[in-house]
Formats: C-alpha cells, structure tokens, sequence
C-alpha cells in the first residue's frame, strides 16, 4: 500500500485575485534574465539517472513538490482525485508516496519547508509543479528563476531520482481571470511565455523532464468541465488531465 504524507495549509483565491493586480503591474515588467551560466548552476549531474522502464520495475519513494494544486484542492475527495494520489496509483505495489503540498505556497518558501524533506526521504521519483502563485503573486521572473536553479541543483546535487516538472498553462482562459481586459490578458500572456521559456531552460540545464501545459493548447484551462467551481484550481476531471500528462513524461 502507498502510504500518503501530506503537509497543507489553508489557501485563499481572494488572496490569489488581489495578487494578480500586483502581478500586472510588477511580473512582466522585470528586467530581462540573464542566461543560466555554469557558475550560477553546477549540478553535481545533470542526466536523468533512470528511464521510464528503469524506473517501474520495482517499489519506489515518489515525493511530490508543490502547493495547492498537489493537495487536490479544487476536487470532491482531494485524497484520492488530485494528481499526486493519482500518479502514486500507476506505480509499482509497496512504492512509498511522500506528498508535500502546502496550500499557497510559493516557491522559496518551498525551499525551506519541502526541499529538505525531499532530499531527506531519498526519492527515486520527483514532480514538482510550483510556479502559479509565484507567477500571480507578484515574484519577479528573475528572482522565480533563481529559486528555481536552486531547487533543481540541490535535487540533482543530494539525489538520484528522475524528476519531472510542470510550467504554467494559459491562466487567461481561467474564470478566475474573467474580468480582466484585454490589455492585462495580453500582458499576462506575455509574461506566461517569458516564464515558460525560462522554466525550459533550466529544465533543459539539469535535464529535468517538462511537462509543457501551454503547448499542449492549454488543455487544462481552455476546458470548463477540467476547472472546479472557483473558476482556478482543476477539477476532478481536470486532476485527471494532469495526471495524465505527468505520467506520460514520467513512463518514457
């Protein structure tokens, strides 16, 4: 049996709603980022230490990285229909899943609270999906990008797993974002593919496999039944979606 450690906190979409007026105006408008040099990322290795086949031939820890989205907030029965509980069903029986989803938490701050229980359990599969609320809540793409060359060395540097991560779909499609004009959908959009081409750098750097939710059409924003009712997180058929799109970066 997979046993499920979860670590949460309370989240709040009026928070993520006010945020967005800052993202508008801050996000987007940071000076342009300097390229990932080999003084500002040193891996210890930067292969993907097993493949797909690898991987599932036998019981493995799977530790999840992320915030509400990895707790299943948005979805009837958040235990068993968010996209943590289930990626942890397709894995080999007596694997160990250690889900370290926080509610609202952004990605430094992820670097004190989940990182270290990640490199502390010695996992063989890694997901990390920790970049909406840095992206609406107003952290600089610079700084975003930092944090996330942090993140990727030090698991590269203290572990052996494979590690698969997710970028930001299309946010303007979400209801949440409804009543924004078209001006600040079209700069929000902008500062989504800046940011996600970033994020592909430097997953391309520590060869971390990307799961790229733009470029598959946004299909979990652009579909009304994959968004619960608070027009942001996925539903259950959403989680779903995603677990799905997971799991095929993670079964190559």
């Amino acid at each position: 049996m997979i046993n499920n450690y979860r670590y949460r906190f309370s989240s709040s979409l009026l928070l993520v709603l006010t945020a967005l007026l800052l993202f508008v105006c801050v996000s987007c408008g940071s000076a342009p980022a300097t390229k990932i040099t080999s003084q500002q990322a040193t891996p210890s290795a930067v292969h993907q230490p097993l493949s797909g086949a690898q991987l599932l031939v036998g019981p493995l820890t799977y530790v999840a990285l992320g915030a509400s989205d990895a707790v299943g907030v948005g979805s009837e029965q958040p235990a068993s229909q968010g996209y943590v509980p289930l990626l942890a069903q397709h894995l080999p029986k007596g694997s160990h899943l250690v889900n370290l989803g926080i509610s609202g938490i952004r990605l430094h701050a992820a670097l004190s609270q989940e990182l270290p229980i990640a490199l502390a359990t010695n996992p063989q599969l890694i997901t990390i999906w920790l970049v909406a609320n840095d992206f609406i809540g107003g952290v600089t793409y610079n700084t975003y990008l930092s944090d996330l060359n942090s993140l990727l060395e030090q698991l590269r540097a203290g572990t052996h797993a494979r590690i698969v991560m997710a970028n930001l779909p299309d946010l303007t499609l979400l209801p949440a974002f409804a009543n924004l004009n078209a001006t600040q959908k079209a700069h929000m959009l902008a500062g989504i593919k800046q940011w996600n081409a970033g994020i592909a750098q430097v997953a391309s750097h520590y060869n971390v496999s990307l799961v790229d939710l733009f470029s598959q059409r946004s299909i979990l924003t652009s579909h009304p039944q994959d968004v619960s009712g608070d027009g942001f997180h996925p539903s259950a058929l959403g989680y779903i979606q995603l677990a799905n799109d997971f799991w095929q970066a993670i079964s190559k």
